[in-house]
Order: structure tokens, then sequence, then C-alpha cells
């Protein structure tokens, strides 16, 4: 009896719409908006052609108005959309905001799925999400900021926040704050939802990175803000999910995070590899197409083996998700993974055009210093590594073998 991999037919032509829409409306889009369009005309129009098909917050269920697909369609859809900065956005599924809406679907009050999630879902506001903190780090239960209880009615919050990615575009923040020092660790901690602006809640700056910065940068959202929040007050009903459940609702909204930003990183390298292929069929040097150079074949392989690997593990996790199985350490190890894989993908792509691949005349320089990020966000790559080698040290403790922390339950 043969494994199945055959994908179901109705998810096949999702992906296959999704595919046509990138290529014909994403990407054309992004020309128009590099020939200076207008950013809020240009986005308004694609989502609104995008809505008008169907094509809206793929992973949100029908009855709140998305296309309510299950995580292997999502997942196919993701891995298409990843190929134009646009192609998130024109369907209302970009991050940081995805993941919050999922949190705020499954733990919201009546109340604040009314105020904060239904204008999400609608693409009528943004939100960030305001945890990590310098002081901290990878280690969240290591945050500072405190949230103190005001009468019955109203939290007052004080600290600082850094790399609140999408902040200076957001209408509404989900602020992480220890509510309770006293209680286990990871119980010491609330999320509040904040409306923006807010005095309380002050955006000190936008943060220099390495990534090549254009004039969309942070139009689109792009940015990592710096946060200084100071006797901010929050009305109690806008605490989400009861005190003391904060960690745990966002290492779940992270856990999605971390396969979206892999899903998008596939798309990105299967760009990046088509243009490289595309280059050196034309390109000849010495009287001799870089094509027919064995050299190059081997790195266009190295490349291709790498986007089947990572396809393979995004469509594992997806089964496992579908079947509702616990798939938390295959996550962490495709997050290391996904990450370091567009990033050597993507380099390989810029050494194979040489100078014009270091130049800005290709998308390939600003990707390549957006993506080294990958390795820091939702966990930088040690952290995850850490606990995929306990849980492997642990199954063997267990059970003699460290198979099942290594995709044993494959065989």
């Amino acid at each position: 009896m043969a494994i199945d991999f055959e994908i179901p037919e109705d998810a096949k032509a999702m992906r296959e719409r999704v595919r046509k829409w990138v290529h014909d409306e994403c990407r054309p889009a992004e020309k128009k908006l590099l020939d200076g369009g207008d950013y809020k005309t240009i986005l308004g129009e694609l989502r609104a052609k995008a809505r008008a098909q169907g094509l809206w917050c793929p992973f949100i269920p029908k009855e709140w108005g998305g296309m309510g697909l299950g995580p292997l369609a999502n997942a196919l859809v993701q891995m298409e959309l990843g190929e134009s900065y646009l192609g998130a956005l024109s369907m209302n599924t970009q991050g940081p905001d995805d993941a919050t809406m999922l949190t705020l679907l499954q733990n919201g009050t009546d109340y604040q799925k009314e105020k904060f999630l239904k204008p999400l879902l609608n693409g009528e506001k943004r939100i960030c999400y305001s945890m990590t903190e310098k002081a901290s780090g990878a280690d969240a239960t290591g945050m500072q900021t405190r949230a103190e209880k005001k009468g019955n009615s109203t939290y007052v919050l004080n600290g600082e926040k850094w790399f609140s990615s999408a902040a200076s575009v957001a209408d509404i923040a989900l602020v992480m704050a220890k509510t309770n020092p006293d209680a286990p660790r990871h119980q010491q901690f609330s999320t509040f939802l904040v409306e923006l602006p807010n005095p309380g809640y002050k955006i000190k700056r936008n943060i220099k990175t390495m990534g090549i910065e254009g004039p969309l940068s942070h139009i689109l959202g792009g940015g990592h803000a710096e946060i200084e929040i100071a006797d901010l007050e929050v009305p109690a009903e806008n605490l989400l999910g009861g005190e003391g459940q904060g960690f745990n609702m966002g290492q779940h909204r992270l856990a999605y995070g971390r396969l979206r930003h892999g899903m998008h990183n596939v798309a990105m390298a299967q760009r990046a590899l088509d243009m490289a292929v595309e280059h050196i069929s034309k390109r000849s040097t010495f009287g001799k197409l870089l094509s027919e150079r064995q050299g190059v074949q081997f790195m266009i392989a190295e490349c291709a083996s790498q986007l089947y690997i990572a396809r393979l593990m995004l469509m594992h996790i997806a089964y496992k998700a579908e079947k509702g199985l616990d798939l938390r350490n295959e996550n962490g190890i495709a997050k290391v993974y996904l990450a370091n894989m567009v990033h050597k993908v993507v380099d390989t792509a810029i050494q194979l055009h040489g100078a014009l691949g270091y130049s800005q005349d290709t998308p390939l320089a600003a990707w390549y210093t957006h993506i080294r990020s990958q390795r820091l966000v939702d966990g930088p790559d040690e952290v995850h590594k850490w606990t995929t080698g306990r849980n492997a040290i642990k199954a063997f403790k267990a059970t003699g073998t460290t198979a099942s922390a290594c995709g044993g339950d494959l065989l």
C-alpha cells in the first residue's frame, strides 16, 4: 500500500487561482508602485479585486468572511503569495495581522471580536504585536513591562517594547505585560488590546536595520519600532483571554507566524532560483553559456534540493495540523531550516547574477538584506535548535531511540 501524496483537487485548484493572481495582478502592481504610483490607490484597487474574486483571508472561517481554507490548502496558497511583496497584503493575510486575527478569533470576547477583529478582517485596520523587549530578547518570560490593576475597570501599563513590527502603520496594538510577578513563570503575563494612537503608547523610532529601505518600506508596514509605554490606561474589557494567559497565547500565535514566514520563504526562494536560471540561460562567459557549466549546474542543484526538502517539511506539518497532531517539534525544525534555505538560495542567485545581483537593479540585494532577519525573528536559530536537541534526548530516554523527534512517525 503506497503513501498517498495526492493533493485534493479543490486545494490544487485554489493554488492555481492564487498563482495566477500573483502573476497577473500582484507583480504588475509592484511595477506600478516602483514607477511612482500611489500606494493606497493601488493596494485598494488590488484588494477590492481580490475580495470580489473571493480571495480574502485564506485561513479565516467563511462565517467570518474568509475563505475557510484548512492548513494544507492555506500552506499551498501562502507558498504562492510570497512571490510578491503585495501578495499577502492583497488578500489581507499579511503578518503580523494574520496570526493576531487567529488569536482574537480563538480567545476574544464577543465585544472584542466586534470592536477589534471585524475591522481587521475587513482590511479597514491593521494591528501590531508588542511582546519583545531589549532586556529579554528571545526569553519572553524575562519581559519587564508591568500592568497594574486600577480599581475594577482599568489596567495601567508601564515599560518598553522593542522590534514591534508594523507599529508605524497599526491602528491597534496587542501588548503583553506582567500582571502577576508571583505566579508561575509562564502564567505571569497577560495581553491587552490597545487602540492607537494613544499618548501612553509612544513610538520612539523605527529601528534602522541592515535591510535595504525604499520609499515604500514603512508604508507597507516593514518597520520595526521601539516603543515607550508610560501610564498607558487600558479598559479591563480589553484584556484578551484572561489574566495569566498572555504567554500561552503568544506562543500559539508565534507558531503560525513561523510557518507563514517559512511558506513565504519558499515562494521567494523559488522566484530567486527562477531568476537565476533565466539569467544563466542567457549569459555567456568565455564563449560558453553559464547554464552549460557543471559548477553552475551543481549550484542550481543544491538550491533545488533545499527547496524540495522545504516543501516536504511544510506539507508534513500541514498534514499534522489537518489531523490535529502535535507539530511543535517539526515547527521548530522547519523554522530554522526554511530561514537558512531562503538565505542560501537568494545568496546563490546573487552570485550567479554577478555584479548585477549585488546591485539594486534586481530585487535580490534587497531580499538578501531583509531575509537575514529570518534567523532571528520569532526565536533565533539557536533557541529552536536547543529545543530540538532536548526533544531528541527526551525521546531517546523515553523510547531508546530519537526517531520520534526526527520525523520518525513518517516511517
